[in-house]
């Protein structure tokens, strides 16, 4: 027997060390699947004081809020040689959050996931001020952002500032949607940050070690270790794969004596959980947890947590019910931080919900603001507010009629400028134009009016979707945006964008078009859930290890990407830590 376990973990460590080799040869290749990565910096110029030429024109000042996905990735692909770039987080470091799961039962260590944002800036192009502290008021009027340092009160010096700007890029998320229901600020764990992750961590090992207690009886013990997941998405789902884990392979031996009372419970109000994930993921996912035993509830609703109870509505029976619990991790969605509320208070967007942006990322209202990631969200045009517009552009010979060849001839403006028109044609399979040209009896006309081609492109309008929050967005935005302020002087003069329907001329840069690249879903016991462009579905053992392959190759840095290995191949060998630290 023991030597079948060496055997085991040597062939793990192995197969380990063949995908060290994979990320590294995928890394040298130039593989497409890293965010950034510090093997692409470059080295640094020298800084924009130096230039004492007074003919020269000072550089504009750029402020950067928030050091995660978007405005790291911003960061990263920045020519900050062209402007004085100022970064504002009240996080010296940037955080790999797909892996926070992980922390929380030590699957990973919080150190292995985060890089320094001073190591990360250093190695750009120009120069890079970074100030730990926190954004409390945007004052768009006089551009200006007021800042506040949260280190500690006993070090000597005021820890409020201001700066200015001449352009400002929003970055800093969101936190926790509680959708005020009461009791969760006070009585749960959420899991966005690396704190929250090192909480839930010491949270998991008190739940045993006051389980084990002589002086408790059997049904305090089964509350202690009854842990509930409130949210069936994906970060609630890998939690509670992690945790079930973490129990099977490591904590049942080491509590043997409660191992019988322990349970997890999924609270999901849709219908099935990763309900944004294919139906063929969902259903995997949920008859694997019916497997493993975790409890998976669908259809429920929570209305209050206190200390000791967590209470639900059934959607189906509006039976209310209440159930004792030892843990709760909140994880059901996102909702804006005061200072962008206090923000989109002063620019008229007090009745939304999220920041709007155009697609280039502007914030609607403000000329010099932009915003991407969790903070805000893309306002596209609508096809039907522009319609009248694009028929006259189309319309050259201005007959007040369209043939299919004058639509063609501004198509590929209009594909540009209003995505939701390609999205269409696909969605309903219509490879050839004079397709929307046919009447309401299915008659080709050769030309149609005004009201015709209103009635021809009336459903386009309903592919419009927004954008998911995750860190792919966030990060193709960032990039996005850095390559916008990059050329602008160049694009300026020579405007890249598609034609200004309304308006003369084109649009300075090309809109803001998301590629996804796919999502996974880790589902414990190795196993992991995969869905890929192209309708392509993957589930099972060697989708996990697809998993473990691009997590490390999107590793911000090759120290964090030896960290996170090196973790993984240490858990198979000797298990994960359960000491409260």
């Amino acid at each position: 027997m023991t030597i079948h376990v060496v055997n085991v973990k040597a062939l793990v460590v192995k197969e380990l060390s063949i995908l060290l080799s994979l990320t590294v040869y995928d890394n040298c290749s130039g593989g497409g699947l890293l965010s950034y990565s510090e093997s692409q910096s470059e080295s640094i110029t020298g800084s924009p004081a130096s230039n004492t030429n007074s003919d020269v024109p000072a550089k504009k000042k750029v402020i950067v809020l928030g050091t995660g996905w978007g405005g790291t990735s911003f960061l990263k692909d920045l020519d900050a040689s062209l402007y004085d770039v100022q970064v504002v987080s009240p996080c010296n470091y940037f955080a790999f959050t797909p892996l926070l799961p992980s922390v929380t039962c030590g699957t990973v260590e919080a150190r292995s996931i985060v890089e320094p944002v001073r190591n990360m800036v250093k190695k750009r192009k120009g120069d890079i001020k970074f100030w730990e502290a926190e954004c409390l008021k945007i004052d768009h009027a006089n551009k200006t952002v007021l800042c506040r340092s949260n280190i500690g009160n006993n070090l000597v010096g005021s820890g409020e500032f201001s700066l200015e700007y001449d352009y400002l890029v929003v970055a800093i998320g969101a936190q926790v949607n509680t959708f005020n229901t009461p009791g969760v600020k006070e009585h749960c764990h959420f899991l966005k940050e690396v704190e929250d992750a090192q909480k839930i961590r010491r949270a998991v090992i008190d739940c045993f070690e006051k389980a084990v207690l002589p002086s408790l009886s059997d049904e305090e013990r089964r509350t202690n270790l009854h842990f509930v997941v409130v949210g069936g998405g994906p970060t609630g789902v890998e939690f509670a794969a992690e945790l079930h884990d973490h129990f099977q392979e490591d904590l049942v031996n080491l509590y043997p004596s409660v191992k019988d009372f322990v349970n997890i419970t999924v609270i999901q109000s849709g219908d099935h959980i990763l309900n944004t994930f294919d139906e063929r993921i969902s259903l995997f996912a949920e008859e694997k947890f019916g497997r493993d035993g975790i409890k998976v509830q669908t259809g429920r609703r929570v209305i209050s947590v206190d200390d000791k109870n967590i209470t639900m509505k059934a959607k189906s029976t509006g039976e209310i019910y209440s159930v004792p619990h030892g843990l709760v991790i909140w994880s059901t969605g996102i909702a804006t931080r005061p200072v962008v509320r206090d923000f989109m208070e002063q620019i008229g967007q007090g009745k939304r919900h999220v920041l709007a942006t155009n697609e280039w990322l502007r914030v609607k209202g403000c000329e010099s603001v932009y915003a991407i990631g969790d903070c805000s969200s893309i306002d596209q045009q609508k096809i039907m507010d522009d319609i009248s517009a694009i028929f006259e552009a189309a319309d050259k010979d201005k007959s007040g009629t369209l043939t299919v060849a004058e639509l063609k001839d501004v198509l590929d403006d209009i594909i540009v400028r209003y995505p939701q028109f390609e999205l269409y044609l696909k969605s309903k399979h219509i490879l050839d134009l004079s397709t929307l040209w046919k009447d309401s009896e299915g008659n080709y006309r050769e030309e149609i009016d005004i009201e015709g081609f209103k009635m021809a492109l009336s459903h386009m309008d309903s592919q419009m979707k927004s954008l998911p929050a995750t860190a792919q967005v966030a990060s193709q935005q960032g990039e996005y945006l850095a390559r916008c302020f990059n050329r602008m002087h160049q694009c300026e003069e020579h405007p890249e964008g598609p034609r200004r329907f309304k308006g003369s001329g084109r649009h300075t840069f090309l809109p803001f078009r998301y590629k996804h690249f796919g999502q996974f879903a880790p589902l414990g016991g190795e196993q992991a859930a995969a869905e890929l462009p192209g309708d392509w579905v993957a589930m099972g053992h060697s989708t996990q290890w697809l998993w473990y392959s691009v997590y490390a190759s999107k590793q911000v840095s090759w120290r964090t990407r030896m960290l996170v290995i090196s973790d993984w191949t240490r858990r198979f060998i000797f298990g994960r830590d359960s000491s409260r630290i």
